[in-house]
């Protein structure tokens, strides 16, 4: 009944998403690390997803985002890749790496880091319409568990999305 449920509530999202970038004969792209490809593959679930969401990059390292998704090395050291400006960058750089109108960036931990003494996990994303960031925000849960953590960012981040297209 859960997933149900679930499926339901992100079917309604999608119908969202969909709808408003169909209208607007818009496009998004997605630059990924913690959710691991979950935000697009939500998207691709998508009624139409063919005719508005360009593809994605996984970039899972901070070499990979460099090279990739063009987050600054040297502050992203600094940060383990992680930060609200690494999010930021990262929809910036995916949405011009795609030609897009929309690009969605998620940096952040599903698991927690001892050794960076990070105890709970988080993500930070960002929005980014025609060259600008448009809207960021820090997600935290205390959910166990790296795939539950993981499916729990990119629901949160697919439904974030839909609710600031409506």
């Amino acid at each position: 009944m859960r997933f149900v449920l679930r499926f339901i509530m992100k079917k309604k999202e999608l119908q969202i998403i969909s709808e408003y970038l169909l209208k607007r004969k818009e496009t998004v792209a997605i630059g990924e690390s913690v959710t691991a490809g979950l935000v697009m593959n939500h998207l691709s679930l998508a009624e139409n997803a063919i005719s508005f969401f360009q593809g994605g990059v996984t970039a899972y390292n901070l070499g990979q985002k460099t090279r990739h998704l063009g987050v600054e090395p040297i502050y992203a050291d600094q940060v383990n890749s992680v930060s609200e400006r690494v999010a930021q960058q990262m929809a910036l750089e995916v949405s011009k790496l795609f030609c897009s109108h929309w690009g969605i960036g998620v940096t952040g931990y599903a698991a927690p880091v001892p050794a960076l003494n990070i105890k709970s996990c988080f993500a930070f994303y960002a929005f980014a319409y025609k060259g600008d960031v448009v809207s960021t925000a820090c997600i935290n849960t205390k959910l166990k568990g790296q795939r539950n953590v993981q499916e729990y960012f990119a629901r949160k981040i697919t439904s974030a999305f839909a609710v600031y297209l409506s």
